[in-house]
C-alpha cells in the first residue's frame, strides 16, 4: 500500500504530560478558597507534583493496563490449600501505592487534610477511577474506628499511613494497611437492618465468631474489613482482620469476583464466613450508627470521584475541539460546538465546587458544619452523581468516533461512571435520606438555608429558586413521591448559590439562567445564545496558567 495513504492530519495530539491540578483553574481556585494562607505553599507543591504525575504518559499507560487486566482470583494454592487472594496487574499496585503515597488515605488529623485530601482525589481519579475505591474505604472507616479507642490506636496509624504494602501479613507487622467493607447481602441489598449473617460472642472481650454471606464486598485484596453482622443484641458492627495475630489466614472464603459493567481494575467480590474471627466496633446493636460517619465520607467520596470523571471528560472534549477542524474551522470557534462545551464546562464547574465546599464543611468540624453536611451529602451524592453518565455521554460524542473506541480512554470514563450513583445508596435511598433530615434534623435545615442565603440578592434568578424552594418545603406532607424533585432543586440551588459567590460572572450568569432560570433545553448545548459561551469554555480549557 502507498505511504502517501497514511499521511495523518486533523488529529488532535493526545492530552498527556501536563499537571491536571495547575490545568484545573476551578479546582485551584477553591484549593485557595478553602484552605488557611499558611497552609497553601505545601499544598500546592504537592498537589501540583500529584498533577503531574496523573497527566503523565506512564499514569495513562498503568490506567490502561489496569483496566486491560482485570484482577483474577485464585482460590487454592498448588497444594490445594484454601488462600482466596486477588491478583491485580503491577500497574494497580503503582496507583495505589502513589496515591497512598500522596496522602490519599490521610485526612482526620491533618491541618486542611480534608480539602487537601478531596483535591487530590479529585486530580489523581482522572489517572483511572478504579483503585479509589480501596482509598476511599481506608480513608473513610477512620470514623468508625474510633468508637473503639483500641482499635482505633492499633488500626488508625496503619491507615492514614503514606506507605502501601500489598503482601497480606498480620497487620501489626505492616507500615501501612488498607480497609474494605462487606455491608449487602442478596436478600437485602441496601436494607443492611436485615443482614441475616450471625455473630456468636466469644469468651474474649469484644470478640465473635462469623457465619454468613456477603453479596458486595469491595476491595477483597484489604487487610481488614468493616462488617455488619446481627449479634445478640442486634445489627453490629465488627472489624474484620484479613489475617490473625498468629499469621494465620481468617476464614475469608470468597466465592467469586463480579463481572460488573466498569471499575474493571477494581475487585468485587462476594464471600462467606464460616467461624470467621472479629472484634466488635461500638456496641451490640448499635451497627448502623457505628457507620454512619463512614457512610457519609464514602458519599462525598463519590460526589469527589463524579467531579473528577465530568472533570476529565470535558478537559478531554475541549481538547479535541480546539485541535479539531471541521467545515472550515476549529471545532471550540463553531457555535453550536462552543454551546456543547460550555454546557458542560459549567455542569463540571458546578459539580467541582459543590465537592470542595463539602470537604471544606469537615475541616470545619463546627457544629453548623456539621448540620450542613448532615443534608448537603446526601443532596450533592444524589444530584451530581447521576449528572455525571449523560455528561460524560456528551463529552464522548464531542469526540465523535474518535471518543467510541477504546484508545480514547473515553468508553472507560463512560463505563466507570454510574458507579458512583449506585454505591453507598442509589438516588432513591439518597432522596429519602434528605427527607429524614429535613423531617428530623432541623438544625440541617437551617444551616443549609444559612448557606444558600449567603448569595441572596446578587441573581434574581437564584433568588426566585430560593423563595420556590421555601414554599415547596413549607408542605412535606406526602412528600415521598415527589422527593426527587425536591432534592434536585436544592442541589441545584446549592450550586447556583456558591457560583454566583465565587465563579466569575460569565459562569454563575449561565448557570442560573439555564439551571435555575428555565432558559434551557433538554440535552447539553441548550444554553442561552446570548451568554459569554467563549469565556466558560476557555476557563475549562486544560492548559497551565
Amino acid at each position: 500500500m502507498a505511504a502517501t495513504t497514511h499521511t495523518v492530519s486533523n488529529q488532535s495530539p493526545p492530552l498527556l504530560g501536563y499537571d491536571v491540578f495547575g490545568a484545573d483553574r476551578v479546582l485551584t481556585e477553591a484549593v485557595e478558597r478553602h484552605l488557611p494562607a499558611e497552609l497553601l505553599d505545601d499544598a500546592r507543591a504537592g498537589l501540583t507534583e500529584l498533577g503531574r504525575s496523573a497527566g503523565s504518559a506512564q499514569a495513562a499507560e498503568w490506567g490502561a493496563q489496569a483496566n486491560e487486566n482485570p484482577p483474577r482470583l485464585r482460590t487454592h494454592d498448588r497444594y490445594g490449600h484454601r488462600i482466596d487472594e486477588v491478583e491485580f496487574h503491577p500497574a494497580w499496585h503503582r496507583l495505589l501505592g502513589h496515591a497512598v503515597t500522596a496522602g490519599l488515605t490521610d485526612a482526620w488529623d491533618r491541618p486542611g487534610g480534608h480539602v487537601r485530601r478531596a483535591a487530590g482525589f479529585l486530580v489523581w481519579t482522572q489517572a483511572e477511577a478504579g483503585h479509589g475505591c480501596p482509598l476511599s474505604m481506608t480513608h473513610a472507616a477512620v470514623p468508625a474506628l474510633r468508637t473503639d479507642p483500641a482499635v482505633a490506636a492499633e488500626w488508625e496509624p496503619l491507615l492514614t499511613s503514606h506507605v502501601y504494602e500489598e503482601e497480606l501479613r498480620p497487620a501489626a507487622q505492616k507500615a501501612g494497611a488498607l480497609l474494605g467493607m462487606g455491608m449487602t447481602e442478596k436478600q437485602g441489598g441496601t436494607d443492611v437492618r436485615s443482614n441475616t449473617t450471625r455473630a456468636e460472642p466469644l469468651s474474649g472481650e469484644g470478640e465473635y465468631l462469623l457465619t454468613g454471606h456477603k453479596w458486595f464486598c469491595s476491595a477483597p485484596m484489604s487487610d481488614g474489613f468493616l462488617v455488619l453482622a446481627q449479634a445478640p443484641g442486634g445489627l453490629t458492627c465488627f472489624l474484620l482482620p484479613r489475617v490473625l495475630p498468629d499469621g494465620a489466614r481468617n476464614t475469608f472464603a470468597i466465592q467469586r469476583l463480579k463481572d460488573k459493567l466498569g471499575n474493571r481494575s477494581n475487585a468485587s467480590a462476594e464471600v462467606e464466613f464460616d467461624g470467621t474471627w472479629v472484634r466488635r466496633i461500638g456496641e451490640e446493636g448499635r451497627g448502623v450508627p457505628t457507620i454512619i460517619d463512614m457512610v457519609a465520607a464514602t458519599r462525598l467520596d463519590c460526589v469527589t470521584g463524579s467531579a473528577a470523571l465530568m472533570r476529565q471528560a470535558v478537559a478531554q472534549a475541549v481538547h479535541h475541539a480546539t485541535y479539531r477542524s471541521a467545515f472550515g474551522g476549529v471545532l471550540v470557534d463553531k457555535p453550536l460546538m462552543r454551546n456543547v462545551l460550555a454546557d458542560l464546562a459549567l455542569e463540571s464547574e458546578a459539580a467541582t465546587v459543590l465537592a470542595m465546599r463539602l470537604a471544606a464543611a469537615y475541616d470545619a468540624g463546627t457544629e453548623g458544619e456539621s448540620a450542613f453536611l448532615r443534608i448537603a451529602v446526601p443532596t450533592a451524592k444524589y444530584w451530581v452523581t447521576k449528572r455525571c453518565t449523560p455528561l460524560v455521554t456528551e463529552a464522548l460524542e464531542c469526540l465523535g468516533g474518535n471518543g467510541y473506541v477504546e484508545e480514547s480512554g473515553m468508553p472507560r470514563l463512560l463505563r466507570e461512571a454510574p458507579l458512583n450513583s449506585i454505591w453507598e445508596g442509589s438516588g432513591n435511598v439518597q432522596a429519602l435520606d434528605v427527607l429524614r433530615a429535613l423531617q428530623r434534623e432541623p438544625l440541617a435545615l437551617n444551616a443549609f438555608l444559612q448557606e444558600v442565603g449567603r448569595a441572596r440578592g446578587a441573581d434574581h434568578r437564584l433568588d426566585r429558586a430560593i423563595k420556590d424552594l421555601l414554599t415547596e418545603l413549607a408542605d412535606l406532607q406526602g412528600i415521598e413521591a415527589r422527593a426527587r424533585r425536591l432534592v434536585e432543586r436544592m442541589a441545584l440551588v446549592l450550586q447556583g448559590s456558591l457560583l454566583v459567590r465565587w465563579a466569575p460572572p460569565e459562569v454563575a450568569d449561565a448557570f442560573c439562567a439555564s439551571r435555575l432560570g428555565g432558559d434551557w433545553g433538554s440535552a447539553f448545548g441548550t444554553l442561552p445564545h446570548t451568554l459569554d459561551l467563549a469565556s466558560v469554555v476557555e476557563r475549562a480549557r486544560p492548559v497551565e496558567r
